[in-house]
This record gives structure tokens, C-alpha cells and sequence, in this order.
């Protein structure tokens, strides 16, 4: 998933470049979405992940 958010901050960056607002905005926003997904499903494995003693 986090190869998602930097391939649509990638083409966010491109399209910002060569002006295509509408484009950049909306990838822009995919890949902020994505970010967030990838952080919450990390910080739950992360929870979930330790072993209890």
C-alpha cells in the first residue's frame, strides 16, 4: 500500500510540474488518503504484533 501513496505523490509532483491542477489535486489526495490507511494499519500491526510475556 505505501507503494501506492508514493506512486501517486510521484504523479502528483509530475502533474503540478506540467500544470494540470485538477489532476494533482486528485492524486494529491489519493495518495493523502493512502498515507493515512498505511499509517493506521501499521500502528494496529505494530499493537497486535508484540508478544505478551
Amino acid at each position: 500500500m505505501l507503494r501506492w501513496t508514493v506512486i501517486f505523490i510521484v504523479l502528483a509532483i509530475i502533474a503540478g510540474i506540467f500544470g494540470f491542477g485538477g489532476i494533482a489535486a486528485g492524486a494529491a489526495s489519493i495518495a493523502k488518503i493512502l498515507f493515512f490507511i498505511f499509517i493506521v494499519l501499521f500502528i494496529i500491526s505494530l499493537i497486535m504484533g508484540r508478544k505478551k510475556i
